[in-house]
């Protein structure tokens, strides 16, 4: 799938409705779906809990707080691109704070074209991010599989009395004569043996 044909889900934190307006105008259903804005950190932990978002914009101050920290937090989750917008009298001290953390800031006032341009880089970030979750999830199955795989070559070892050599090329040889999986022909070993 092309950059051009994702769709972003944006949580917009916001008191400001001139604000809330204007980011509206920036982020068009074709490219942005669902769109979420609410007014308060308390209630953004809440939306958190039940769904999570490409992007969290949060244009800070807020009623209930600064943002500053849940705008850290939300970068640990590995999915989401977070925008802080802040003061510009205190953009660098904060910027300073949040940039080990992966948290984008930009001062206030800004202009929509800043903000536009922003989103993009937003997006190159979730991209990022989304290419580093396949591959620890292919890494996870991976190790998955050569677990399951060092199980069955065991209890060929203990069972069968093979050596570690010859449990292995069973396995590889009959995965190869059956075309399936070594997990497979590991996991059918286990059923037997177990």
């Amino acid at each position: 799938m092309s950059l051009e044909a994702r769709i972003y889900s944006v949580l917009v934190i916001s008191s400001s409705e001139t604000f809330d307006k204007a980011m509206l105008g920036l982020l068009p259903p074709s490219e942005y779906q669902p769109v979420y804005f609410i007014s308060n950190v308390s209630e953004a932990k809440r939306y958190l809990a039940e769904r999570s978002f490409d992007f969290i914009i949060i244009n800070s101050p807020l009623p209930d707080d600064n943002g500053i920290r849940f705008a850290t937090d939300c970068c640990r989750s590995m999915t989401t691109a977070v925008l802080l917008l802040v003061r510009n009298e205190i953009h660098a001290e904060i910027h300073n704070k949040v940039v080990s953390h992966g948290v984008f800031t930009l001062p206030k006032p800004t202009t929509k074209t800043m903000i536009a341009q922003t989103l993009g880089w937003l997006a190159s970030v979730r991209e990022r991010l989304r290419n580093l979750e396949k591959k620890t999830l292919s890494v996870e199955e991976r190790m998955e599989e050569i677990r399951i795989v060092n199980r069955a070559k065991l209890l060929l070892v203990s069972e069968l009395h093979m050596t570690e050599p010859e449990a292995h090329r069973y396995i590889e040889k009959q995965a190869m004569d059956t075309c399936v999986l070594k997990q497979v022909i590991a996991e059918r070993i286990i059923k037997t043996y177990s």
